[in-house]
């Protein structure tokens, strides 16, 4: 139901035979407008041609002439209409009416009623659309955003990683290195914990060394990084592999920058007997920057060929995202 045209005109029709059986007289009618706080300007002419002649006007003229002229007044006289129409259908004392109008009055309020649930009912489901609509147009907004936000921390990461290609500080560039990398799985909803380290009980100071861990489909992965000029041998992947078997149902990931040996491969291989460990490239991490793959399915192919074929170094770029 519109504000500015209160009264549709079904509506208005039924109010204008209902109101003047309300009442017994002609002043009757023009009191229960003022009643519902309508103003002199709208009523003082038909007062004053009652009071001239009271035959030249009806009840029914009276009240359909004050019904239309609060319509026309649009918002202007808003909480009048809706006065009115509050009065009409909490009217429970008939008693002033005529006693040949009293059915009638009786069944015209209770159709005013019925007409103003069903238009409510109808402003209410149309409301509650509106609210749907427009939580739905906020979800769809909130979740642009969201990507918007998730884009613009990817180009960060893929533009700090580029940039540690050029830093000469080994140190520096593998604390960098763990970063980037954390703040990488992060924004793909997969980090748990970013590097820290374990002290032992002896006071022997810090014992362990953990770059970061990760889960996937409830599993924890111990991440290693490393950035060396060489080729990772057994050494430096057994180190990782006994952190690994030392947590019980832990597995572990290796990222290097510059490869794996066949030795290592084979003892990671190996190892596949005890628990899941899966060996990445820093070469890889960049492609899947530059092409915006997802990781968890990147990971997830490495993890399902360690299990399924005993490779730990399954390539799924050159397979399975090319």
């Amino acid at each position: 139901m519109s504000d500015t045209y209160h009264f549709p005109p079904d509506l208005l029709d039924l109010l204008g035979d209902t109101i003047p059986k309300l009442t017994r007289t002609k002043k009757g009618v023009i009191d229960f407008f003022k009643g519902a706080g309508v103003s002199s300007n709208i009523t003082n002419d038909l007062v004053r041609k009652l009071n001239k002649d009271k035959e030249s006007i009806s009840k029914y003229e009276i009240a359909r002439t004050i019904l239309v002229r609060l319509n026309e007044r649009g918002d202007q006289t808003l909480r009048e209409r809706r006065e009115v129409l509050k009065r009409v259908t909490e009217f429970e004392n008939f008693s002033a009416c005529w006693e040949n109008d009293r059915l009638k009055a009786k069944g015209l309020v209770a159709e005013i009623r019925q007409i103003i649930n069903v238009k409510d009912s109808f402003s209410r489901m149309n409301q509650e659309r509106e609210l749907e609509r427009q939580g739905r147009i906020k979800e769809k907004q909130d979740k642009q955003a969201a990507e918007n936000k998730r884009k613009e921390e990817l180009a960060t990461i893929k533009t700090d990683l580029f940039s540690l290609f050029q830093e000469t500080n080994v140190h520096k560039r593998g604390k960098s290195l763990e970063s980037v990398l954390n703040r990488l799985f992060d924004v793909h909803g997969i980090l748990i914990r970013e590097a820290f380290t374990v002290v032992g009980n002896e006071n022997e100071g810090i014992v362990e060394q953990i770059d970061g861990v990760i889960e996937i489909d409830g599993n924890l992965y111990l991440v290693e990084m490393k950035w060396w000029e060489k080729p990772l041998g057994t050494g430096e992947v057994s180190q990782h592999l006994v952190r690994v078997f030392n947590r019980g149902h832990s597995r572990g990931i290796f990222i290097s920058n510059s490869g794996y040996t066949s030795a290592a491969e084979t003892t990671c291989r190996e190892s596949l007997q005890r628990s899941v460990v899966v060996l990445c490239t820093l070469e890889e991490f960049v492609f899947l920057l530059e092409n915006e793959i997802e990781f968890k399915k990147f990971l997830k192919a490495k993890i399902n060929a360690a299990i399924t074929h005993k490779n730990p170094f399954y390539e799924p770029l050159k397979h399975e995202f090319v």
